[in-house]
């Protein structure tokens, strides 16, 4: 598929199956299934390009939709991540018998690495603990939120083996004695399909271990973890924008006086948008992780500001609880706390 024709088919996704449910996906907790499955079966998954093109092709994916929705995008991006884990295996079963499944819509992927992520920066311990039995390994303990989840979905968790080494894991949703508990009243983001995920010893047979050496490998996959979440500050920063120039002749045209305009909004934009280019079309995307980190912050910072921009902007009727711009406000306080969250990012930047 070219790229003129994946933008088409992307679109078409978009107003026909994603634009008439983003009040239902954000008031009612809607999971977006049909939208993310016509993904899927275009095609648009597949993994038969180069690593840049991949990138480029995926942050462009999750931005289109993050435009509309950042709900949505959120669920790509654990999916896109989900498929970058078994890409980069060692594992010829999750390869080459469910990495198809995810790529073609008929399963969806998260990623429980929230806590992995956290406890790799000395923020928190790892909350799961495996023990070796014949034919794979048994798990026990509770991730308090894992997204994108649901009956065809698998997630990866990582899990401590003793005090000296991690294994990486791909475990899907109905699994015996897996438990999981769906949760929303969130602030935003409650049609991303987030459960807590309690284990009491589950089984994980050696076909479904993406690395018995997670900490060789996070450190593989851990910069496209950050890269893929970029895009959903471009998406809503876009709409913020969009709304912005919108609302121009409101009241006498008053809102040129405020102190930020699109004008700005869209030239920072598109500077951050050439520094993701050329991150993503860079020989070894693993050596660009400061500028990674650095970008990711800076994108947080913008969207805030574009949103609240948009606010001031749009005036009393973007204080209803169901317009675009209060979605979007309360989308851009997710992205601030979405693993690594702000903090999270001082941190580590700091300690470079």
């Amino acid at each position: 598929m070219g790229t003129t024709e994946r933008k088409h088919v992307i679109e078409s996704c978009i107003q026909e199956k994603l634009k008439p449910v983003v009040r239902k996906i954000d008031s009612e907790a809607f999971y977006p299934l049909e939208f993310i499955k016509a993904l899927g079966n275009a095609g648009v998954f597949q993994s038969r390009l180069p690593q840049s093109e991949t990138l480029l092709r995926d942050t462009g994916l999750i931005e289109a939709t993050s435009k509309t929705c950042m709900t949505t995008g959120f669920n790509l991006w654990c999916h896109l991540a989900a498929a970058t884990y078994l890409r980069r295996s060692g594992n010829p079963y999750l390869r080459e018998s469910v990495l198809p499944l995810l790529e073609d819509g008929r399963l969806r992927g998260g990623t429980g690495l929230s806590n992995p992520m956290k406890y790799y920066a000395g923020l928190e311990k790892l909350h799961l603990k495996a023990r070796r039995v014949p034919g794979g390994y048994s798990v026990s303990g509770q991730l308090p939120m894992v997204s994108n989840l649901g009956t065809d979905h698998w997630f990866a968790i990582i899990a401590s083996v003793g005090e000296s080494q991690r294994i990486m894991a791909f475990v899907p949703c109905q699994n015996e004695n897996l438990a999981m508990k769906e949760k929303i009243g969130y602030l935003a983001l409650n049609g991303s399909a987030t459960y807590s995920c309690s284990f009491h010893d589950v089984f994980i047979p050696d076909e479904w271990i993406i690395s018995e050496q997670a900490d060789d490998y996070v450190s593989q996959i851990r910069p496209v973890f950050v890269l893929y979440q970029i895009p959903l500050g471009f998406g809503v920063t876009a709409a913020a924008a969009e709304s912005i120039e919108k609302a121009a002749d409101r009241q006498g045209g008053c809102n040129r006086y405020l102190p930020i305009q699109s004008i700005e909004i869209r030239d920072e934009l598109n500077r951050l948008k050439e520094r993701l280019h050329r991150i993503c079309t860079s020989p070894n995307v693993a050596e660009q992780w400061k500028p990674l980190l650095q970008l990711r912050l800076e994108v947080v910072s913008l969207t805030l500001r574009a949103v609240q921009a948009d606010m001031l902007h749009q005036g009393g009727s973007a204080y209803l609880q169901v317009s675009d711009p209060s979605r979007r406000l309360r989308e851009a306080y997710f992205l601030a706390n979405l693993t690594p969250t702000v903090r999270h990012l001082e941190k580590l930047l700091q300690q470079m």
